[in-house]
């Protein structure tokens, strides 16, 4: 397709003053031969037509999200305005039931403030027990304290007169029979020493046992403590 020298000229100065030049599948099927600045100004038509077609593709990708974003939104109001729906009507059919629930839970918090007045006073009569009970025990310690005492005292005071006895009845028995042999004139230095070791082994039986006897005191004394 060739224009006239009029026609071209008036295009060019209108692509430059106005900034606006051929576009669309024309561009391809003009004739530029042997004119320079014709060519020229196809070539400029053909990048604004290329930027201007990608400026409407990105303009109908931009509509075309939006509207599926549009889309979306609405299906999701719509599922919310379900959902809301739904759950008025739940709330509606939960009143009854928290009606019914909070006659309940009256119910449930007085004999709750029933069964805490009684088990108060359960509590009270289990301390009132325990402290008589603790009262008891201490009596009965105190008892067997005393009768253990009492028993020990007595076996301790039997122990030491049986041990006194005992001791004496050898040493006046020993002491006898080394006077006899003195006054009958016979040999004294066997039973002098005997007599002297029998005394000897006497005392020390007898501080022995009274030792014991003072050590079980002291350690039954320690264990009650």
């Amino acid at each position: 397709m060739k224009f006239c020298e009029q026609t071209k000229n008036d295009l060019i100065e209108l692509l430059q003053n106005k900034k606006i030049g051929l576009e669309g599948n024309i561009l391809k099927i003009i004739d530029t031969t042997d004119d320079p600045e014709w060519e020229k100004y196809i070539e400029e038509c053909k990048v604004k037509d290329t930027e201007s077609r990608k400026k409407r593709l990105e303009m109908t990708k931009d509509f075309q999200r939006k509207n599926q974003e549009l889309e979306e939104l609405n299906n999701e109001n719509q599922r919310i305005l379900e959902e809301l729906q739904e759950s008025l009507k739940e709330v509606e059919e939960s009143k009854i039931t928290f009606e019914v629930q909070n006659r309940e839970l009256i119910a449930w918090k007085q004999d709750n403030e029933r069964i805490s007045i009684e088990l108060q006073q359960e509590m009270a009569k289990s301390e009132l027990a325990r402290i008589e009970a603790e009262e008891a025990k201490n009596v009965a310690i105190n008892d067997l304290d005393v009768l253990q005492k009492r028993k020990q005292t007595e076996l301790i005071g039997n122990i030491v007169k049986i041990a006194l006895g005992v001791i004496v009845s050898i040493g006046v028995i020993t002491t006898f029979m080394y006077v006899l042999a003195i006054f009958m004139n016979k040999d004294t230095q066997m039973i002098g020493s005997t007599w002297s070791n029998m005394l000897g082994i006497l005392l020390t039986n007898a501080f022995s046992i009274i030792g014991t006897i003072m050590g079980v005191k002291y350690s039954g004394k320690e264990d009650k403590e």
